[in-house]
């Protein structure tokens, strides 16, 4: 659920506390989203166990995610349950049980650099680590884990592969240029831009699983892959790319990774920057993400990064297609559902509901158009060549 500064603001739905665990009060927010506790349809939660009422509203969408995972309450179609409350912005309608949680949030985010070089690898081990076989399962034959671009696919393998393809075509590699990968998970990217573009590439990742997977599938190609936090590298490169790794970045760090990618950068070279983004800025990130999916991670504002950004480099290019993400989402929840009876063997049912709920709130996080999808392409403010814009 959005975590930003208005959700601070006084509202209409103020809870008291004697009153904060009858169900009633959770009835009266969620009819503000047309969503029904036990109703028929099929957004509607069921509820199985009345201690779900209590559990979230002593910790709100970290208590909604964690019953859910504990089979206290359930729903046929999550990702439209979570379009209908971020389009309600549900949060701002509940204040008064929230508070607590979103004022935590802020402070915690405002005061503390959360993706500091000794937290840097939490993200690496406690979900890109979580098992390849997962991954390998859900997505597509490149194991590209980042937004597809649909605008001509008619499934997941095309929508990754016209991805990378634009990629590439946005950076214009050359055969013989030297790339390097911020964030290069399994490798999907750096093969792709080695056999089809002829550039020598660098990747890093902070996920050890990552790094031993993507060197079998790299093995043969002038692919280089690396453990290493982005701060220590070193070098010049023609070409930068960084496909989902800025949402680890957090605000505190957002100067020292341009900085380090300006350094990095050959004077004529072309920066692609492939990030989440919010619809408007936020002091936090949802606590139930945080803890069970992406821990430490903060999604960017444009604002955000355009402060960020300026002084820095030219932005040569902006490209929005956050509804893509919608689409993608649900394909990796369709393949990771089928794939399902060959992963329960290693995985327990908690487990299940736990990727079922990260997936599809994700995809009604997009639908609800609060997160969207950004590509930058960004230069040297004395670069001499002209940029022209590639779609």
């Amino acid at each position: 659920m959005k975590r930003d500064e208005q959700s601070l603001a006084p509202s209409e739905y103020d809870v008291p506390e004697r009153a904060s665990h009858t169900p009633e009060i959770l009835t009266t927010l969620l009819g503000k989203a047309d969503v029904a506790i036990n109703g028929n349809r099929d957004w509607d939660i069921r509820v199985s166990d009345p201690e779900v009422y209590k559990r979230v509203f002593s910790s709100w969408s970290l208590g909604l995610g964690e019953s859910y995972m504990d089979d206290q309450w359930d729903c046929e179609q999550l990702d439209e349950l979570f379009t209908r409350l971020l389009r309600t912005d549900i949060d701002s309608a509940a204040v008064g049980v929230a508070k607590f949680r979103l004022a935590f949030e802020h402070l915690r985010h405002r005061f503390f650099n959360l993706q500091s070089r000794d937290r840097a690898f939490q993200v690496g081990e406690r979900h890109y680590d979580a098992g390849n076989d997962v991954f390998e399962a859900m997505l597509d034959s490149r194991m590209i884990y980042s937004c597809g671009y649909w605008e001509n696919a008619t499934d997941l393998e095309q929508a990754q592969f016209d991805k990378l393809d634009m990629i590439c075509r946005k950076l214009e590699l050359r055969a013989g240029e030297t790339l390097l990968d911020i964030g290069c998970g399994w490798g999907g990217l750096a093969r792709f831009a080695a056999e089809r573009y002829g550039v020598h590439v660098t990747g890093v990742t902070i996920s050890k699983e990552q790094l031993t997977l993507a060197q079998e599938r790299c093995k043969g190609l002038p692919i280089r892959l690396i453990l290493q936090d982005y701060r220590d590298l070193q070098g010049r490169f023609d070409k930068i790319v960084s496909v989902g790794m800025f949402e680890h970045v957090g605000p505190k760090n957002y100067q020292t990774y341009f900085d380090t990618v300006r350094r990095l950068l050959a004077p004529e070279g072309l920066f692609l920057l492939h990030s989440i983004g919010l619809a408007s800025s936020s002091q936090g990130t949802d606590p139930w993400i945080d803890k069970y999916i992406f821990p430490n991670g903060k999604l960017p504002s444009a604002r955000e990064i355009a402060d960020a950004v300026e002084g820095r480099f030219v932005i040569e290019d902006w490209h929005n297609f956050g509804q893509d993400y919608d689409r993608t989402l649900m394909a990796w929840w369709d393949r990771f559902n089928q794939a399902w009876p060959r992963l329960q063997s290693r995985y327990n049912r908690r487990f299940y509901l736990m990727w079922k709920y990260y997936l599809l709130c994700c995809a009604g996080f997009f639908r609800s158009r609060q997160g969207q999808l950004w590509q930058l392409v960004l230069t040297h403010a004395d670069r001499a060549e002209t940029y022209r814009s590639v779609r």
